[in-house]
């Protein structure tokens, strides 16, 4: 069985006002993994702990099978990062920024290179300065897709494209792990395109994963109920269970049913009306937003 893309361990890092972990997060080889949560939840946190930015508190990390810490070399060779606050402006042009990095890299696909320049019209004697938000972004996916790394790491990628680049990129990202051998570990606020193209989802909330599993099966499992309260019946407060503002007669929660089949809700005193799928988003916003009850 092959070893985990990325494995983290324990992972902890404070700062004032927030606490990140302790983070247990697997990264399936070859796989797409969406990691998702709310603003401030922890994800370019972790993303930067990943690549040294700042060092964790506690905790291990281990990326193409390299420890994060006491192999930095051998794992950034292998593994790749793009943010959209990534600056390349003290390269001066388009085309030096390429070669500068390229020089690291024995593996980079200078056709793929040209190919990318191509589809997100860039051109190699554009200055960097002059380049708009969505250009020094597809600048910076280029230059972490060229070297054809094992283990790819993508902050808000879609941040600034257009639709039609957005489109190419997961194109790009699907032919990238076809071998089963390469990895994508994105955060995005993209979940439409996260539960089209991603195999596996994580859900992080307050420096927290609150769930994680393949992208299918958490959609799968999750429904809108639309319930009332039998004579002594109660509103469970339990995991898995997220009540949701309604205006109809009846209550509404997104459940986790396969924590909660319908007989166990029957057995709390519910009676369940009606059950709905949902998108990700939905079911995210569910997860993640603490709803305070009416008196």
């Amino acid at each position: 069985m092959n070893a985990p893309a990325i494995k983290i361990r324990g992972l902890c890092k404070t700062f004032p006002g927030f606490a990140l972990g302790p983070l247990d997060l697997t990264v399936p080889r070859g796989a797409i993994y969406g990691l998702i949560g709310p603003n401030g939840s922890g994800k370019s946190t972790t993303l930067d702990l990943i690549f040294g930015l700042g060092g964790q508190d506690a905790g291990t990390i281990q990326a193409a099978g390299f420890d994060a810490s006491t192999q930095e070399v051998e794992m950034k060779r292998r593994v790749t990062y793009s943010s959209p606050d990534t600056m390349f402006a003290v390269w001066g042009k388009v085309g030096r920024a390429l070669r500068f990095v390229k020089d690291f890299y024995p593996s980079w696909d200078e056709a793929l290179c040209e190919r990318l320049l191509d589809a997100f019209r860039l051109r190699r004697e554009e200055k960097i300065g002059t380049l708009s938000f969505g250009a020094r972004t597809k600048l910076s996916l280029l230059l972490a897709l060229c070297p054809q790394p094992e283990v790819l790491v993508l902050d808000e990628p879609t941040t600034g494209l257009d639709p039609e680049s957005r489109k190419m990129l997961f194109e790009v990202l699907l032919r990238f792990v076809a071998d089963e051998q390469r990895t994508v570990l994105i955060s995005s606020h993209q979940l439409s395109d996260l539960e089209r193209f991603a195999d596996h989802i994580g859900v992080l909330s307050q420096g927290r994963l609150i769930c994680e599993g393949p992208t299918s099966e958490l959609v799968a499992q999750h429904r809108l109920i639309e319930y009332s309260l039998n004579n002594g019946g109660r509103h469970p407060e339990i995991p898995g269970f997220h009540r949701r503002a309604t205006a109809s007669g009846f209550f509404q929660a997104v459940v986790d049913t396969q924590m909660h089949p319908e007989a166990t809700l029957v057995a709390r005193g519910l009676l369940v009306h009606s059950e709905t799928e949902l998108p990700l988003e939905e079911i995210f916003i569910a997860m993640t937003t603490t709803r305070k009850e009416a008196a």
